[in-house]
């Protein structure tokens, strides 16, 4: 299926690993320009490399070091892709911990790294995709926005908070041919996953083995999602093809999310 999106140019964020990485290998593949960025250095060098061998080999790869929470990075992955058509805004979430245990410290930091900083890039650009009449927004969120537990509470506010704000900025520029989504992933198998696992066995007194299995368990489709999944949802988001849906809240957990709406 021709997603109709080459020759288009993408900024997407905290991409040269995990799902953000699946992103930009499912665009570059159908022929998009991608401007892609990490903080670090050579994790992004081997991130640009494997673009170039599976992409289309004619679509170009910018890579731009950095923390998408620097204003520096946010400034200078618009000067590498000035006018993108298509945005992917996505960070790392905070550390895991009890709500009580939080201090304002804690908030500030998720609040910058997973509300203000993808807000900044969302107002930037949003004007001009308006203007050349296309745009498509994607916004990596999480589960934790519609099914929050104790543990998340940072990462589920900031998330949250960048869900209500879009949604009413998705109504606004629906008629300019803009459309704004989120998806909300939950246990792919990426290192974020290692990681909470690692938390787990130390939290729980569990072996690794076990905690990996939770997660599993925890899964109704029985399985980790898999990367490209992910990627290939956000490449349709992106396309042409896409245009009548917006100001989505896009599950992807193997049918796990219990409620209808």
């Amino acid at each position: 299926m021709d997603l109709e999106l080459a020759g288009r140019w993408a900024i997407i964020g905290a991409s040269s690993a995990g799902l953000g990485l699946a992103c930009a290998k499912a665009l570059h593949a159908e022929g998009v320009n991608v401007v892609i960025n990490g903080r670090n250095p050579e994790t992004l060098e081997s991130a640009s490399a494997q673009l170039r061998c599976v992409g289309d080999s004619t679509a170009i790869v910018v890579a731009v070091p950095g923390d998408i929470a620097s204003a520096d990075t946010r400034n200078r992955l618009l000067d590498a892709c000035p006018s993108p058509d298509i945005l992917v805004t996505n960070n790392g979430g905070p550390p895991p911990g009890p709500f009580q245990k939080s201090v304002r410290a804690d908030w500030e930091r998720g609040l910058h790294a997973n509300l203000l900083a993808h807000v900044e890039l969302i107002n930037r650009v949003v004007g001009g995709m308006c203007d050349r009449r296309f745009g498509r927004i994607v916004n990596i969120t999480s589960a934790m926005v519609t099914t929050p537990r104790p543990t998340m509470a940072v990462s589920s506010a900031a998330r949250a908070a960048l869900t209500a704000a879009v949604k009413g900025l998705s109504l606004d520029v629906a008629r300019f041919n803009v459309t704004i989504n989120n998806l909300l992933p939950e246990r792919f198998d990426t290192e974020r996953q290692r990681y909470m696992a690692e938390v787990a066995t130390v939290r729980d007194g569990i072996t690794h083995e076990e905690a990996r299995a939770r997660q599993v368990r925890s899964i109704v489709a029985g399985r980790l999602g898999d990367p490209r999944e992910f990627g290939a949802t956000c490449a349709f988001l992106c396309s042409p093809l896409s245009g009548y849906l917006s100001g989505q809240n896009i599950h992807l957990d193997g049918g796990s999310y219990p409620a209808l709406i």
